[in-house]
């Protein structure tokens, strides 16, 4: 029987809204007797709002240093519980995940959470990402390549472009000049990407 993610993800979704989350990514893995529904969390847009604004008014929080709190889930280990409570009576009732017995997972998607839809990074201009692309892209001084990292600059005309000086770049990127270089990547062709944290 083949797992609805596309149903679970919708309901996964709906779950999250009456507790003030959203959804970040839904995954399955695994097969017959070791399967596992793993789904990542953050508040919704307006709880990390009140996050944010608690944060500049030097309210006393404890945040980790250095860390930018748009990066922040703002998710407790509470919000986990009753959501996987919740989450797994109607995964249950409704039998979306039919067969043998299943783990539920649910967390935070960290600092370092995957940017998955072209919202995420147009919220995560400026930050650092290390990205994998479906087939190489070729750019002048540093070959062609399918593993990237740089700082994010814009999402445009469905195109990322990112600024390749950011970080000490590895293999045949060492030999680009000190010069700001950047790299445009077709937002089709990233096969899977994430932040980098900077602490």
């Amino acid at each position: 029987m083949a797992i609805q993610l596309d149903e679970i993800r919708a309901v996964a979704s709906r779950v999250a809204a009456s507790h003030h989350l959203d959804v970040v990514d839904v995954e399955f893995t695994g097969g017959s007797k070791f399967r596992t529904l793993r789904v990542y969390l953050e508040k919704d847009a307006e709880e990390r709002a009140k996050l944010k604004a608690a944060a500049e008014a030097d309210a006393e929080l404890d945040l980790p240093k250095g860390v930018p709190v748009e990066m922040l889930s703002g998710v407790t280990h509470e919000d986990c519980v009753q959501f996987a409570q919740d989450f797994g009576t109607v995964l249950d009732v409704e039998d979306l995940i039919p067969g043998a017995e299943y783990t539920l997972e649910v967390s935070s998607p960290g600092l370092e959470r995957k940017l998955v839809k072209a919202e995420d990074y147009q919220r995560f201009t400026g930050s650092l990402v290390k990205l994998q692309t479906f087939s190489p892209v070729v750019t002048h001084g540093n070959g062609a390549n399918r593993q990237w990292q740089g700082r994010l600059v814009k999402l445009e005309g469905g195109n990322l472009t990112l600024d390749l000086s950011a970080v000490k770049q590895k293999g045949k990127a060492k030999k680009a000049t000190a010069e700001a270089q950047t790299v445009e990547i077709a937002l089709l062709n990233v096969e899977k990407a994430h932040l980098v944290a900077e602490i």
